[in-house]
């Protein structure tokens, strides 16, 4: 099983702030639904408060410590290895975040898709965790995108794991 994390972030890899996007891009929310749909997706319970609601068209996943805490068409899990249980017939699941959650999973992660967004965010208080950069390889990367109802330049850049 594939786990992809797929994650926009600003020049100092903020993801967010006081529990929101820092920003719109239509054309990045586009690629992240035509990515993501059909498959499992992965999220921390802020995210999903941040969300409103289980994304259609996708198997939602929602990780959070709160052993009790439920929401319509979500399956919740209280640890990150019950993924292998639930998702054991999956090609490819995708952790959305927040920030404790792609930490959670980027040591287990095997793929990448990143949004490189060219600005930074004044009082981000959500960040993707860092990487190693020597032990991702870049396998795709895009020009430079930046559509009518897009606040900033952005470039998407996909990552393998290489094999150690």
């Amino acid at each position: 099983m594939e786990i992809t994390l797929i994650a926009a972030f600003d020049k100092n890899q903020a993801i967010g702030k006081q529990g929101d996007l820092p920003w719109h891009l239509s054309s990045d929310l586009k690629h992240f639904k035509k990515i993501t749909t059909g498959s499992t997706i992965v999220m921390g319970r802020k995210t999903f408060d941040s969300i409103g609601k289980a994304l259609p068209n996708r198997k939602n996943i929602v990780l959070t410590r709160n052993k009790d805490w439920q929401k319509e068409g979500v399956i919740t899990i209280n640890d990150p290895s019950e993924i292998n249980s639930i998702c054991i017939n999956e090609n490819e699941i995708f952790i959305i975040g927040g920030a404790e959650i792609y930490k959670a999973f980027l040591k287990i992660a095997t793929k990448m898709i990143l949004s490189f967004v060219e600005t930074e965010v004044n009082s981000a208080d959500a960040f993707f965790p860092e990487f190693d950069k020597e032990c991702w390889e870049i396998i795709d990367s895009t020009k430079n995108i930046k559509e009518e109802n897009d606040d900033f330049t952005y470039r998407i850049k996909t990552f393998i794991k290489l094999a150690k």
